[in-house]
């Protein structure tokens, strides 16, 4: 009887532990090749380490918005409309960003230019947008890092006058939009954040763009309970000697995955860390289209895979 009743109690354990783990994949990469003028592109994943290029690593919606017509820095998020939501940078010196929706990821609607920094005459760009869906508030946050002339004391740390800080707004339905406003000012040039709920927080990945007196060009964490406000300082840096960007992070079998785009060594990195504090470099772990720019990952379904593939 004890050793059924512990055998019980195993078995309860496992599927508690089953019910709880993430589920699987397949996973997607959005990404840009080169300087993003050919749009963008897509890669799949069975187990969230082997991306293959889809589409013969062709792309799969060309950028026709702003002067430069660039579609770089993509990032997609399935909304609570069951659409899929994009935002990407236009332009290296625009005041808006781009977006798009598509029900497949094929099927594309009309491609706007939002216009989030028209306003303040003075600054010069508008990078790395994402959108970050609040369950609470049930409405959409898309943040991105913008240079403001003067807004910020210059320093020797900034490289051709940039200082970035990271800025947003929130939507519903992706047509109003609150107005900008200052989402997080950590002391330094920053740019590059990603955010991902976890349980009541969320978890903020940045990059630090500090270039002198010594470059730091490294991902960090700040957290907070809000979306919009409360972002902790910065963690210490969780990436290694090398310079690293782009951060997009999903959680694997228990574990948070954070994929940067090494782009001084024009690869790809990662790493793994269980509790977001000890960190492990999986790099040699992970397999990318050669070429793979900035980007996000995401998870799909099996069918919509299906239908990706033909």
């Amino acid at each position: 009887m004890k050793y059924l009743l512990i055998a019980c109690l195993a078995f309860l354990n496992m599927q508690v532990a089953c019910a709880q783990a993430d589920p699987p994949g397949p996973y997607l990469f959005c990404y840009f090749k080169n300087n993003g003028q050919d749009g963008l592109h897509l890669a799949y994943s069975y187990d969230g380490y082997s991306f293959t290029a889809l589409k013969n690593d062709s792309s799969f919606l060309k950028p026709v918005v702003s002067k430069d017509k660039l579609m770089r820095d993509p990032c997609i998020l399935r909304g609570a409309d069951g659409q899929f939501h994009m935002v990407w940078t236009v332009s290296w010196n625009a005041k808006g960003i781009g977006y798009a929706s598509s029900p497949d990821l094929i099927h594309w609607g009309e491609q706007q230019y939002v216009p989030v920094m028209e306003q303040k005459d003075s600054a010069r760009n508008c990078w790395a947008p994402e959108i970050t869906y609040d369950v609470k508030n049930k409405q959409y946050m898309i943040y991105w890092a913008t240079t403001i002339t003067g807004k910020f004391p210059a320093d020797t740390a900034v490289e051709k006058g940039y200082n970035h800080r990271i800025y947003y707004v929130t939507t519903k339905d992706f047509k109003q939009f609150s107005k900008t406003k200052l989402l997080y000012d950590p002391g330094f040039n920053v740019i590059d954040a990603s955010i991902v709920p976890d349980g009541k927080r969320f978890i903020m990945f940045l990059k630090d763009e500090t270039l002198r007196p010594v470059a730091q060009k490294n991902i960090h964490i700040a957290v907070s309970d809000q979306l919009t406000t409360g972002f902790s300082k910065p963690s210490p840096p969780i990436t290694g000697n090398y310079w690293a960007e782009g951060p997009t992070a999903i959680r694997i079998d228990g574990q948070w995955i954070v994929f940067f785009d090494k782009y001084r060594d024009h690869k790809y990195g990662a790493v793994a860390s269980k509790d977001l504090i000890n960190w492990t470099d999986i790099s040699d772990k992970i397999r990318m289209p050669p070429g793979l720019r900035h980007g996000t990952v995401f998870r799909i379904t099996r069918d919509e895979l299906t239908v990706l593939l033909k």
